[in-house]
């Protein structure tokens, strides 16, 4: 089989790749399209065009090295039956790392004390919390989210998982339908938003969900920046219906500067980095290198496969 990588993995793994599997052909080139003799596709999935797809080829498998594809054709790939797959429960680690870090740093009140460090200032800031005794709200908890609600369960934290159905989610201390929402952002102390991209979660959390958070928790985005619309997130902050938010993620990436959640001062603005780690392409190259002795095998039982009709 012919093998097309558009990003290019470090030399070590590149060599690994071909040497564990001589009998297939690659191609590392970032830029590079599929040709006629293209059989597999690895690519971040950003790169992926309709008009790649229009030409004759014998394209079969697209293997994306990211979880996110909603940027992708996804119509027209399940026109031409091409299999995707992506590197889904690969950032669990390094996204959970990140959450809590935000979490309690804004709990301990880390961001005043950095601030007067630089300041040279020797004062003891006021508004550090307990974690322990919290209630945190889940929204679309895949393997990221079961990992959040296992260490913030150990921190003592009440988790409540939301999602489409209602299905039971690791960790969490009971699991709600979207549709039950409403009623548990009423004492939330934190809301945390995985939910990926797609035409149901556009704008899923509307004005009416932040005014019902009268707790005043910490609202945080990780998921995709479209799940709220800007203008009901700056409303949500300047009426105080949340004390802060954490976004890692926006509607149009990277933020514009003209965007008004630059000045808000309860907003931490991360660019979109909390699934950053060394071990990032390792990872999805295993799923990859896993499902590749499956498709020589036959087998349709791909991992991570994606469902074309949902996005996910």
């Amino acid at each position: 089989m012919n093998i097309l990588f558009t990003f290019e993995p470090k030399p070590t793994i590149q060599q690994g790749l071909q040497e564990q599997n001589p009998q297939h052909d690659f191609v590392f080139q970032k830029g590079q399209k599929p040709t006629t003799s293209t059989d597999v596709w690895v690519t971040y999935g950003e790169d992926v065009k309709e008009s790649d797809l229009d030409e004759k080829h014998n394209l079969k498998w697209i293997s994306v090295a990211s979880a996110g594809i909603e940027k992708m054709p996804l119509e027209k790939l399940s026109e031409k039956g091409i299999v995707v797959t992506n590197a889904r429960g690969i950032h669990k680690t390094p996204m959970a790392e990140s959450i809590l870090g935000h979490i309690l740093a804004l709990y301990r009140n880390l961001p005043a004390i950095y601030q007067l460090t630089v300041e040279k200032e020797w004062r003891r800031p006021k508004g550090s919390r307990e974690l322990k005794g919290s209630k945190a709200v889940i929204i679309g908890p895949g393997a990221i989210g079961e990992e959040v609600a296992r260490l913030l369960s150990a921190f003592g934290v009440t988790v409540v998982g939301c999602n489409r159905s209602g299905r039971e989610v690791d960790s969490a201390h009971k699991t709600v339908p979207f549709q039950n929402l409403v009623e548990e952002l009423e004492d939330a102390d934190i809301v945390l938003s995985l939910l990926p991209s797609t035409a149901d979660t556009k704008h899923a959390l509307t004005k009416s969900h932040f005014k019902a958070m009268k707790a005043n928790p910490i609202f945080m985005n990780f998921g995709r920046g479209d799940v709220a619309d800007e203008a009901v997130l700056v409303e949500a902050l300047e009426n105080g219906w949340i004390r802060h938010a954490v976004l890692d993620v926006f509607e149009i990436e990277p933020l514009p500067k003209e965007s008004p959640l630059w000045s808000q001062d309860n907003v931490t603005i991360s660019p979109h980095v909390s699934s950053h780690s060394d071990y990032y392409v390792e990872r999805a190259l295993e799923i990859f290198s896993r499902n590749l002795i499956k498709w020589e095998q036959g087998e349709s039982d791909l991992e991570n496969q994606v469902d074309l009709k949902l996005g996910y």
